[in-house]
Order: C-alpha cells, then sequence, then structure tokens
C-alpha cells in the first residue's frame, strides 16, 4: 500500500489543505475558498464513490449511469469555467469530441472489457483530460478575445472571414492547453512517475507492463486532448461560445 489509511493521514491532508488555503489568501489570488471546497467536496466525492464503485461495476445499467454522470459534471464544471452565460452547455461538445471515441476505440478492439473496474478509470481519465483541455482552451480562446478584439476587426477588414479572423487571434494562445500533457508525456519516467505507472506495480504487474499502459495513457489523453481543444476552438470562433 502506498499510503495507509490511518489517522496521521487525515491529519496531513487537513494540513496540507490549509496550508494552501492560508498561501492562497497570503498572496491575494482570490481563491482560498474554492480551494478548502474543493478538498472537502473531493473527500466526500471519493468516500461515495469507493462505497459504490463495486455495486455499480457488476450492473451494466448503473455502469452507464455512471458513466453519463461523469460525462454531465464534466461538461458542466467546463461550461461555467469558461462563461457564465447559457452558451456554457456548449463545452459538453469538444469533451464528448474528445473522449467518447477513444473510449469507444478501446471497447471496440477488446484492450478494455465492459467491466466497471477496468471502464471507470479509464473513462475517467480520458473525460478529465478532455475537461481539462478545454477549459484551458476556450477560456485563453476568450480572454484573447477580449484583449485583442481590435485585432480581430482589422482581419475583417483586410477580408477575412469573421470566423477566420477569430481562429487567427485565438488559436496560439488556446494551443497552450496542451502543454501540461505534452511536458507531462516529454518528462515521464525522468521527472516523475505517474499514477497509472505506480498503481500497476502495486497492484503487482511488472515494470514492462506499466510503463505499456501508462504509455497508451499518456499518448490517449493527447489525441484525446488535441481533438477537445480543436473542437472548442471551433465553437468560439463561431460565437456558438461566448461571454456575451
Amino acid at each position: 500500500m502506498l499510503l495507509p489509511v490511518t489517522p496521521a493521514l487525515g491529519v496531513v491532508l487537513v494540513a496540507l489543505l490549509a496550508l494552501a488555503a492560508a498561501v492562497a489568501a497570503w498572496a491575494r489570488l482570490g481563491r482560498s475558498r474554492e480551494i478548502l471546497v474543493a478538498g472537502v467536496r473531493a473527500a466526500g466525492q471519493l468516500a461515495a464513490v469507493s462505497l459504490l464503485i463495486g455495486w455499480v461495476a457488476q450492473r451494466l445499467g448503473p455502469l452507464l449511469g455512471f458513466l453519463v454522470l461523469m460525462f454531465a459534471v464534466a461538461a458542466w464544471t467546463a461550461g461555467r469555467r469558461i462563461t457564465g452565460n447559457r452558451t456554457w452547455w456548449w463545452a459538453a461538445v469538444p469533451i464528448a469530441a474528445g473522449a467518447f471515441p477513444v473510449i469507444g476505440l478501446l471497447l471496440v478492439t477488446g484492450l478494455v472489457p465492459v467491466r466497471g473496474l477496468a471502464l471507470i478509470p479509464v473513462a475517467g481519465i480520458l473525460i478529465g483530460g478532455a475537461l481539462t483541455a478545454t477549459v484551458l482552451g476556450g477560456r485563453r480562446a476568450l480572454d484573447e478575445l477580449t484583449t485583442r478584439y481590435g485585432e480581430v476587426e482589422a482581419g475583417m477588414a483586410l477580408g477575412l472571414l469573421d470566423r477566420d479572423a477569430r481562429l487567427e487571434i485565438v488559436r496560439p494562445a488556446a494551443s497552450d492547453a496542451l502543454l501540461p500533457g505534452l511536458d507531462q508525456t516529454r518528462t515521464v519516467g525522468l521527472v516523475s512517475l505517474p499514477g497509472a505507472f505506480v498503481g500497476m506495480l502495486l497492484g503487482g504487474a511488472s515494470p514492462v507492463e506499466a510503463g505499456a499502459v501508462q504509455l497508451f495513457v499518456l499518448v490517449a489523453l493527447i489525441a484525446v486532448q488535441v481533438v477537445a481543444v480543436a473542437v472548442a476552438l471551433e465553437l468560439v470562433a463561431r460565437r456558438w461560445l461566448h461571454r456575451g
């Protein structure tokens, strides 16, 4: 076991969460309350999932329902991070476009069986990666439009279509959403050993098997995130996802 579940673990978790909130307050980052709420929510949600996962994993209906719930929460979270108006629901499109084809490919090829203990973790990783890329790409694109809209109008004055002018401005900034995944893939094994690799080793797999699974996760995440960012950019360029 990597971390024993003891009272000491709870004390350390509380201390780390309080430290993060205190530093955010000291640096005036404006996220102290969000940090505390996120930590408490994570504890409650993981406790609930830990109790339900065994039951969900053995039944197809609840398994599919749990996957739909994961996707719905990801879409809502991404949409609300990007914009506060009613176009937030468009954030579901990049997440679905990025994650679902990869999940479907894994199921069709038999690499991941239709079993909860196999499908839920893989789907969670891919949907979570699409969520992160959609939020970063969408926010960066809309922020860039806010500060550089005069350049969009200049491009239109030169004959570019509205969509094309907006894409020229937002594409470089939004592509930064891919940097965390790319850096993690470039430095894997040198800077860090990600969770899938360590988990496989702790579960009794050989280092080669653990490395193969981790490589798959990293490459699949890059594919998911590239698609998610590309679709998010298109939605912003077409004004379907906007801030008003």
